[in-house]
């Protein structure tokens, strides 16, 4: 990082401190070594060797082994995302130059039928970075991705297929981790002008208002419907507690999924829901004090069960954009709450760990018990656009 850059960071991260405390008065102060450790994590983003084949996910905390995959894996944008994100942060041309590097690794991915998780793989690399670079091959990509995502979508149903496996037991299920996919439709409707992509993707948020929620406003897991009639036939989980508990990061998927499509349609009802889980979240008995909620909101094991930084980071980002439609301070209080949590050694791996990660103690899978504890790269994605969108703001 050149001098100036660095001065760049250190005045960025102040005024985030200042942010962070000016909107909730009652958070402990953060540190400025926080600062220089966040730095710390950052640079060793652009130490991981380029590999096609070994995009950083998840790290074992006891072995510091990095758990890596190849493009088809549905976190595989996120670390060119990353990159993007540090570059618009930082001002550092290195990260602009790794991220163009990364993000082709992906490419493959817009043609890839088999996932329903074409957004998360291409837009979180290309769609970063047409915000920095005006590349005709990313719009194409992300046209293509669409088109591919289309491909899952039922008319009978309403919405986008989402896993292709256990068809003997799930018919046709779909996940509230869906809508955040959507964001792909609705930008190539931007780029393209076909409308094609933005009406699924209004079909598939309609379809998932309508079955997803409970009367809590806290959201199932898993919907599965008859392809024939489009009947609901269950309503289940795979990465819950149980069918009927409130999954953290599936209610941060769900304030986050319908957010962005209300920015893209300015449909109402979508904003409603988004405030209406995010009040279920926000104030849940058992969210804990520093708002890192645990990985399930219904665990029999709280006040020792896992905690989620994802989940935390995942609503944090959506409450500054929920924040800027409705000027609602409590989500901005919340956001901020999580951003300042965060800055501490409490959360920051520690600088003697060399991997691509910033945070720890984010859980995966709970029920495979799968990265349980430990970082994970979507954490830090929705963290740094988090303080992108804090400061847009």
């Amino acid at each position: 990082m050149t001098k100036v850059n660095h001065i760049l960071f250190v005045l960025g991260f102040a005024w985030l401190l200042t942010a962070c405390k000016s909107g909730n008065n009652s958070q402990t102060n953060v540190t400025a070594s926080s600062g220089n450790l966040l730095e710390t994590r950052y640079k060793m983003m652009l130490e991981y060797p380029v590999d096609s084949m070994a995009m950083p996910r998840s790290m074992t905390p006891e072995s510091n082994l990095i758990k890596k995959v190849p493009s088809r894996d549905w976190t595989s944008g996120f670390f060119a995302g990353n990159l993007w994100q540090l570059y618009r942060l930082t001002g550092n041309s290195e990260y602009k130059k790794q991220a163009e590097k990364w993000t082709p690794f992906s490419k493959k991915e817009s043609v890839n039928r088999g996932s329903h998780d074409v957004g998360f793989k291409v837009y979180c690399a290309f769609g970063e970075g047409l915000k920095v670079v005006d590349n005709p091959e990313y719009k194409k990509t992300i046209i293509k991705g669409a088109e591919t995502l289309c491909t899952r979508f039922n008319e009978n149903v309403g919405a986008i297929r989402s896993w292709d496996f256990n068809k003997d037991i799930w018919e046709y299920p779909v996940i509230i981790d869906n809508m955040m996919n959507l964001e792909l439709l609705f930008e190539a409707t931007k780029l393209s002008g076909n409308k094609k992509y933005q009406d699924i993707a209004i079909k598939h948020a309609n379809t998932t208002l309508k079955n997803q929620f409970r009367k809590d406003n806290s959201c199932y897991h898993v919907v599965v419907y008859d392809t024939i009639t489009g009947a609901v036939k269950k309503k289940t989980t795979l990465q819950g507690y149980n069918d009927d508990s409130a999954w953290a990061r599936g209610q941060a998927w769900a304030v986050y999924g319908f957010t962005m499509s209300y920015r893209y349609t300015k449909d109402k009802a979508y904003i409603d829901q988004a405030e209406a889980t995010a009040k279920f979240f926000m104030t849940n008995k058992n969210l804990p004090e520093d708002g890192i909620p645990y990985w399930d909101f219904n665990d029999p094991g709280i006040p020792n069960a896992a905690r989620d930084v994802s989940a935390a980071t995942i609503m944090a980002s959506a409450l500054y954009e929920l924040y800027g439609y409705t000027k609602n301070k409590t989500y901005l209080a919340y956001a901020n709450k999580v951003i300042q949590t965060l800055n501490s050694d409490q959360y920051i791996l520690d600088s003697k760990i060399n991997a691509p990660f910033i945070f720890g103690h984010s859980t995966g899978n709970w029920p495979k018990h799968d990265e349980i504890d430990e970082p994970i790269i979507y954490a830090d994605y929705y963290f740094l656009e988090a303080v992108l969108r804090k400061k847009d703001l």
